[in-house]
């Protein structure tokens, strides 16, 4: 199945700023800012287009239970994951499977803009986060 990146997702602590430096620096236009509260994700998040790219900066809103602020303790800010949209999720998930490579179903949802994604397992992609997602019809 073919895959193409859909997105990058940065980790930072502020959005603002970080916004900023996306638009006025590297050109970037401004998409979106939304919250999202779900368990497993409390995060606040811009999204920007870069010279076509798609970029989603990623916040923590709890430190105590947000992957952001996990990640961001472990490893600091910077590239948190990259997303590979691909035709259909599901037989996405089937040649995984065959493949051998497990994902975090913990991690299958549907986002605010209707994209459905689920998250790789990292011991499984040379520690990478990869999501795999769709924007089914």
């Amino acid at each position: 199945m073919d895959k193409m990146i859909d997105h990058i997702g940065i980790a930072v602590r502020d959005i603002e700023g970080s916004k900023a430096f996306y638009i006025n620096v590297l050109g970037g236009t401004f998409i979106d800012h939304y919250i999202s509260e779900a368990p497993g994700v409390e995060s606040e998040v811009a999204v920007l287009h870069v010279n076509g790219l798609q970029t989603e900066l990623l916040a923590p809103t709890s430190n105590a239970t947000s992957p952001i602020a996990r990640f961001i303790k472990q490893k600091g800010k910077g590239v948190h994951h990259i997303a590979y949209r691909v035709h259909n999720l599901d037989e996405a998930l089937k040649e995984l499977e065959e493949q051998g490579i497990r994902v975090l179903d913990h991690t299958r949802r549907i986002n605010k803009h209707g994209r459905r994604l689920i998250y790789l397992n990292p011991a499984d992609t040379e520690g990478t986060i990869i999501e795999y997602c769709d924007y089914p019809e």
